[in-house]
């Protein structure tokens, strides 16, 4: 069986990396692909901005399946090109992923359907933001999003009326985020901890994949600016089977019945982020795909083969059971570029990567990496994702930095306290 993944990220690697083992593959083609993924499979270069490209490559690499892995090209509309030409793919359709590439849409969906979530207000211009913030009505500190999909940046959290109307003017004039800012939803600060929750559904039925806790923040202790993520571990301590059970009955379940009320069923990967309150989980945001470094740490927990879920996934053919989980940790640490998430330098030659994967416990995952004169250098501001497993959260965590010290390149820059959270 020939694959297609569409994405470069870690998030990416990891999927070829865990498909390239199971027997019914054959062949897995990277689009675009980085300098690892090239070990799992054959690259190809495309536009991830053009859904002609992507189905003109599937057909040319006979892809029985093609998995869409980062956010853009569902946002295009990829899937719904394929579906059209009557060619597997999985991933929700154009309508379907605005619970992501649209804020304001999926705050107003989750409030048509009951979904727990913040409360909030949409603002079109300066005017209406000003009105909001002047009168406190959300609270302090605020939070501000851009509407539309912003490389997992678009949020700010103002501590002040100042700060609020300086963030707002800066979003809604596209000094922030562009077009993606030009319409933001302020909301109030829910408080507690966060979660990542992850589903496969085939638009009728959720297999749960398991919990997560992502690091947001660039520094140690969760300081500093917003990034990608910096670092996951799974699954997490926070999540327990009533918890889980309640996550699935009041957030999952009426987000996928109300798609399909809506005529636009869901299938594909859905992430769940997830503030968990004293009144129980909200919504802070939903991702149309498996996060990043999140996928990471996740998919190595599924314990049977993954292939055959994704294409009843597709297909619509999820069978009706729970999937398989390994009772063990996993803690990812991203290795990024000096300078990320601000403006940083490409082209660092990385050293030690065979010695970090020789590591007992070890796995490495290419992002931001490419092949230069037969040599893998730095190509982005996330870098690489360095994967512990054990069979507690002290040895993951340990493993995980082992195989960061073993890893080389000029500029090389990390958090040191990724999986503290899990042993607290």
């Amino acid at each position: 069986m020939r694959l297609l993944i569409l994405g470069s990220g870690a998030r990416e690697h990891a999927l070829a990396h865990r498909l390239a083992g199971e027997p019914p593959v054959s062949h897995i083609t990277c689009a675009p692909g980085n300098a690892g993924m090239a070990a799992a499979g054959s690259l190809a270069a495309v536009s991830l901005s053009d859904p002609a490209a992507m189905l003109d490559l599937a057909a040319r690499e006979q892809a029985a399946l093609t998995i869409v892995g980062p956010e853009l090209p569902l946002s295009v509309g990829v899937v719904d090109r394929f579906l059209g030409a009557g060619r597997p793919i999985l991933g929700p359709t154009r309508a379907a992923a605005r619970l992501e590439t649209s804020k304001v849409w999926a705050k107003q969906f989750m409030a048509r359907h009951g979904v727990p979530t913040a409360e909030f207000q949409i603002c079109d211009s300066e005017a209406d933001a000003d009105a909001v913030i002047a009168s406190g009505r959300l609270g302090w500190p605020l939070v501000l999003k851009a509407d539309g999909l912003a490389a997992g940046k678009g949020v700010v959290l103002a501590g002040d009326a100042a700060e609020a109307r300086a963030v707002a003017r800066t979003m809604l004039s596209g000094e922030a985020f562009g077009e993606a800012g030009r319409r933001i939803v302020l909301e109030r600060c829910l408080r507690g901890q966060e979660l990542s929750y992850f589903v496969l559904s085939d638009g009728h039925r959720a297999m749960p994949l398991g919990s997560a806790q992502d690091h947001k923040r660039a520094f140690d202790d969760d300081q500093g600016p917003n990034t990608g993520g910096m670092g996951a571990f799974a699954p997490s301590p926070l999540c327990d089977a009533a918890l889980e059970a309640r996550i699935l009955e009041a957030i999952v379940h009426p987000t996928l019945a109300g798609l399909r009320a809506e005529g636009t069923p869901y299938r594909g990967f859905l992430y769940c982020g997830l503030m968990l309150t004293d009144e129980g989980p909200y919504v802070i945001e939903f991702n149309a795909r498996l996060g990043d470094p999140e996928a990471q740490v996740v998919l190595p927990l599924v314990d049977e083969p993954l292939l055959p879920l994704l294409d009843a996934a597709a297909a619509g053919s999820l069978p009706d059971r729970p999937i398989r989980i390994a009772s063990e940790c996993q803690v990812g640490v991203v290795v990024a570029s000096k300078g990320y998430p601000g403006t940083y330098e490409t082209g660092k030659v990385i050293e030690g990567l065979d010695r970090a994967s020789a590591l007992e416990g070890v796995t490495v995952y290419h992002a931001g990496t490419a092949l230069r004169d037969g040599a893998v250098v730095t190509a982005g501001g996330r870098v690489l994702t360095v994967v512990g497993q054990g069979r507690d959260f002290r040895t993951a965590i340990d493993r995980a930095y082992a195989g960061v010290a073993a890893i080389q390149f000029e500029g090389k820059f990390f958090r040191t306290d990724i999986g503290r959270k899990a042993i607290r």
